[in-house]
């Protein structure tokens, strides 16, 4: 990893980064022998569930465009980070500042166009960049799929597989092309027969993983597009069966071209 550049000059924050030194001082505080019976029992183990929990709740927070509930779970977040750090400083393996330190290096080596001389001509380029350094502190190019947990979220586990191919040179050079790809596999799926199960579950998958690739080439993240999507999907389809009561029909009675002259109303309310 290359030499990380000195770093001066003023914390960009309103109390110059104190609050996350007071937390770090909570934390340990929790921690030590007269601290919290709950804190003291914690494990690395036991704490798992709610980094999940914590997580989850900021993307909700970040779909709804909250702010007020967004600081609250990065705080949440972030205690997490802190609670870890401090298990494993207990322990005499790492503290929290070895973490920091750790991910300043790593940023500044995957940054060189800010903290070297590498030109970049977008954003696509500098993910494309990442792969290839992050494979250079780890000995070199590893299979695409290698060390990308197989339980991530199914759009978001297939984006990034694709952006590591794509940091070899594997990628759709424009989104014409993975319109097209797209298109092609959408056909594909649409020739599958009713008695052939299997056969529609891998045209299926191919359709998917060709609609992460577009997402990827208009610069959007298929796996908040989707939640994003299903959010806004469960309110119309609610809407639509308001629709239906109050007009004193029964959602379940109504064929196919009722239900979705109801939907088209309820998709046109503001």
């Amino acid at each position: 990893m290359t030499e990380r550049p000195p770093l001066e000059g003023p914390v960009p924050s309103s109390r110059g980064g104190e609050g996350v030194l007071d937390l770090i001082r909570v934390q340990a505080r929790l921690r030590a022998r007269d601290g919290c019976p709950w804190d003291r029992e914690q494990t690395h183990g036991t704490l798992a569930r709610h980094l999940l929990e914590e997580t989850h709740e900021l993307l909700e927070a970040i779909d709804a465009g909250d702010d007020d509930a967004m600081r609250d779970e990065l705080g949440d977040l972030l205690l997490q980070v802190t609670f870890h750090a401090q298990i494993a400083a207990e322990d005499g393996r790492f503290d929290i500042d070895d973490v920091a330190d750790g991910l300043v290096a790593k940023l500044v080596h995957r940054h060189p166009h800010v903290f070297g001389d590498v030109a970049v001509a977008d954003a696509d380029e500098v993910l494309v960049n990442w792969e290839k350094l992050k494979a250079e502190e780890t000995g070199g190019r590893k299979a695409v799929d290698e060390d990308i947990p197989a339980t991530l979220p199914a759009l978001a586990r297939a984006a990034k597989v694709q952006r590591r191919a794509a940091g070899w040179g594997f990628v759709w050079r424009d989104v014409s092309s993975a319109l097209a790809k797209l298109r092609e596999e959408v056909a594909e799926l649409a020739a599958v027969t009713d008695d052939a199960p299997e056969r529609a579950e891998e045209e299926l998958g191919d359709v998917l993983l060709a609609t992460v690739a577009v997402a990827r080439m208009l610069g959007v993240d298929a796996e908040s597009a989707l939640r994003r999507a299903t959010g806004t999907f469960a309110t119309r389809v609610e809407r639509t069966f308001a629709l239906a009561v109050d007009r004193g029909l029964d959602p379940e009675g109504l064929d196919e071209d009722e239900l979705l002259a109801l939907y088209r109303e309820a998709k046109a309310e503001p």
